[in-house]
C-alpha cells in the first residue's frame, strides 16, 4: 500500500526537497503552498500524514492543526524555523504529533514519520533505496544508476519507473500499480505508456534488451526487478 503525504510548505526549495525525498521513499506526495490550498486538498482527499510548515503566506499553520484535530486523526508533523519552547508546546497541545526545527535531516524526518504512523496503527519499514545485481547498481537517494561503473542517464519518468521496481525488488508489480504510482491514477489503463518506457529503460540498462536480465516481464500481470 502506498501511503499518501501532504507537504504544506511555501519555500520552493524545501518543498521540492521534501517532495523528491519522500517520493524516493515510496510515498505518494501532494504539496500545498498555502493554508487555502491545503484546505482544498484535504477536503478532496485525506492523506495518511501531513508535514506542515507554520509561516504560510495566508496564515499560521497552527490554525490547520486545530482544524484537523476537530475532525480527523491524521498524523501531523510540524516543521518550522521557530525554536521557542513555548511555541513547540502550543503546537503539541493543539494536536501535532511531532515538531521538527529547521534545518533538519531527511533521515530524522522519516524516523519521526514512522513513529507517528506507528502510533496510529500503521507499521512502516524503512524503504529500500539501493539495489545491486551483477553489473547494475541503483541508488535512489543520490539518483544514480550505474552499469559496469559507468553512470547511465535516465529521464525523470524512466528513473521513477525503475525506482518503483527497486522498492519491490524480487516481487511482481502489476501494470495497474506501476501506472498509478508513476503516472497517476488517471493513467491506470494506459498500458502503452508502460510498454514504451519499459522498452526505453531496458535499452539503457540491459546488455541484451531482447533477453533481459534485470527487468523481467510477468506475462499478463506486470514486471519484476530481478534480485538474484
Amino acid at each position: 500500500m502506498t501511503l499518501r503525504v501532504l507537504v504544506v510548505e511555501d519555500d520552493r526549495e524545501i518543498r521540492s526537497l521534501l517532495q523528491s525525498s519522500l517520493s524516493v521513499e515510496g510515498f505518494a506526495v501532494q504539496t500545498a503552498v498555502s493554508l487555502s490550498e491545503a484546505r482544498a486538498l484535504l477536503q478532496h482527499d485525506l492523506p495518511d500524514l501531513v508535514v506542515l510548515d507554520l509561516g504560510l503566506p495566508d496564515g499560521d499553520g497552527v490554525d490547520l492543526v486545530h482544524e484537523l484535530r476537530r475532525q480527523h486523526k491524521v498524523p501531523v508533523i510540524v516543521v518550522s524555523a521557530r525554536h521557542q519552547e513555548a511555541q513547540k508546546i502550543e503546537l503539541l497541545d493543539a494536536g501535532a504529533d511531532d515538531y521538527l526545527t529547521k534545518p533538519f535531516g531527511i533521515a530524522e524526518l522519516l524516523a519521526r514519520m514512522r513513529v507517528a504512523l506507528r502510533h496510529r496503527g500503521t507499521s512502516l519499514a524503512a524503504a529500500i533505496t539501493t539495489h545491486s545485481l551483477d553489473d547494475l547498481h541503483v541508488d535512489l537517494t543520490t539518483h544514480r544508476v550505474m552499469r559496469d561503473g559507468e553512470a547511465l542517464h535516465l529521464t525523470p519518468t524512466e528513473f521513477n519507473l525503475l525506482a518503483r521496481l527497486v522498492r519491490s525488488a524480487g516481487r511482481v508489480v502489476t501494470h495497474r500499480q506501476l501506472l498509478t504510482d508513476v503516472w497517476g491514477a488517471e493513467f491506470s489503463e494506459h498500458t502503452h505508456y508502460l510498454r514504451l518506457y519499459m522498452a526505453q529503460l531496458r535499452a539503457k540498462i540491459e546488455r541484451n534488451p531482447s533477453e533481459p536480465r534485470h527487468l523481467l516481464t510477468e506475462t499478463g500481470v506486470g514486471y519484476r526487478l530481478a534480485d538474484s
